[in-house]
């Protein structure tokens, strides 16, 4: 058998690793028209950062895991294709700003259509539409020249968290499978289990019906991402009242109706799967005349927009009124700890929000470049998915300076806030940033990961989401 993967990305590059990996039988090829991302799969530096990652892929490269730019020869080769592309927002046109854009998935349809001279389970491994399938359907079998060739196409969500998506892959909840409920189709769902059983128990390989797969996955993330909405919407509802988020969240996780995950307040959830799923469920739910569901989804994001937004509301009034000139130093710009993953990340809207009202920044994050900071500051919203895209740097951008630790970025700062939950965070000599730091010298806490108590015994003015007010700050906000 040979698996054939179009998307080298998040998705596609570490999933095919982890069957290579524990499939040693089967060949895997993961192709992609970017040249220098292949060839940073094939190097000693990979192109995402993800914790046991590396081990993986080099236990299997070269072995039965192979990177490739030669797509059409692979595809041609292939049992099975999993597609694994982008599905951005649209940015323009009908359902601008909510639904997806499957322009590369019908360009990697018509590819696979075009070199095709064998049959093909074909797998949806992007996030896609409810529906999709069968418009992928009409496009392979219309573009295809032999008419023996016949395609069947399977739905196999991913349900990776980032900084553990290694681990997810190795022992997940569940694996999901949806195929069409035909005898053709019912055998492609066996083949593909068969894969997963090289190491997944069968109970967790879950199979449905092809669209139940496809709205399982926008569902499980709308459901995750509300429950994040949800405990941030308390957070400003703790400040007002001066009760404190973390000790309600973990009274309510007792509870074994609720549960304790995905209730630590924060400045907000980013990623590249939730505010985008969300909003594509918003548009299938408009589409189909359901405007009270869409209204109740759409909610969701709107909270998350106002935690962002809040926060930095917060930070101008705790200084003054002003933060012009100000410097502010910025730890974490990643979405989330142990990644490098930067899309949809709060900081962009919370850097932005500081930079409009002229605050000089210093950013600080581990595994986030340069280069990579300025290219998300400087792209307008939806654009951080489309390949194609590049920014361009504001005048305001200018006042934004990337360094190599901590110390550096807080050194004469005014203020500092925590936007990512980093481990080093928390174990930094605080007593020596504030000896580097204007006074007075404030935290702003958007992970609620720091010793509160102990920063103020230090001299700091702290202010952490979702807690009752630092006395020098309910004078500010009041």
């Amino acid at each position: 058998m040979k698996i054939v993967c179009i998307g080298a990305g998040y998705v596609g590059g570490p999933t095919m690793a982890m069957i290579a990996y524990k499939c040693p039988d089967i060949q895997v090829v993961v192709v992609d028209i970017n040249a220098a991302r292949i060839a940073a799969w094939n190097s000693d530096e990979l192109p995402i950062y993800e914790p046991g990652l590396d081990d993986v892929v080099k236990a299997a490269r070269d072995r039965n895991l192979f990177f490739s730019t030669d797509t059409h020869k692979h595809v041609a080769e292939g049992d099975i294709i999993f597609v694994s592309v982008n599905t951005p927002t649209k940015t323009r046109g009908v359902g601008a700003g909510k639904a997806a854009d499957l322009t590369y998935w019908e360009g990697a349809a018509r590819m696979i259509a075009s070199v095709s001279t064998s049959s093909k389970i074909v797998v949806e491994k992007s996030t896609v539409p409810v529906k999709t399938a069968e418009a992928i359907e009409k496009v392979l079998r219309r573009n295809c020249a032999d008419p023996n060739v016949h395609f069947e196409i399977l739905s196999n969500p991913e349900f990776l968290a980032e900084g553990t998506a290694i681990e997810d892959l190795e022992k997940p909840d569940r694996v999901l499978i949806g195929g069409k409920e035909t005898e053709s189709g019912q055998q492609a769902i066996q083949v593909l289990k068969s894969v997963y059983e090289h190491w997944i128990p069968a109970e967790r390989i879950l199979c449905a019906n092809l669209w139940s797969a496809e709205l399982s996955k926008l569902t499980a993330n709308a459901m995750l991402a509300q429950r994040i909405s949800s405990i941030n919407s308390i957070s400003a509802l703790c400040e007002a009242t001066g009760a404190d988020v973390q000790q309600v969240a973990r009274c309510i996780g007792t509870d074994s109706r609720i549960g304790p995950k995905f209730l630590n307040a924060s400045v907000g959830f980013g990623g590249s799967c939730f505010q985008k799923d969300i909003l594509n469920l918003v548009y299938i739910c408009e589409t189909v005349g359901l405007k009270q569901v869409a209204e109740y989804w759409h909610s969701v994001v709107h909270i998350n927009d106002y935690q962002k937004q809040r926060f930095v509301e917060r930070m101008i009034e705790a200084m003054f009124n002003t933060i012009s000139g100000k410097k502010i130093a910025v730890l974490g710009f990643a979405f989330k700890k142990d990644t490098g993953d930067t899309r949809e990340t709060p900081a962009i809207d919370v850097c932005k929000g500081l930079m409009a009202d002229n605050a000089r920044i210093n950013i600080y994050d581990p595994k986030v470049t340069e280069a990579q900071i300025h290219n998300d500051l400087s792209l307008d919203k939806f654009m951080w998915d489309h390949p194609s895209a590049s920014g361009t740097k504001s005048p305001r951008q200018n006042s934004v300076t990337c360094f190599k630790d901590a110390y550096s970025a807080c050194q004469d700062a005014h203020g500092l806030c925590v936007l990512t939950e980093w481990d080093e965070f928390k174990t930094l000599d605080y007593e020596r940033i504030y000896a580097s730091m204007t006074k007075p010298a404030f935290v702003f806490d958007g992970r609620n990961i720091l010793d509160h108590t102990r920063l103020r015994s230090l001299g700091f003015v702290v202010y952490a989401l979702g807690k009752p007010l630092d006395p020098f700050l309910q004078r500010a906000y009041n």
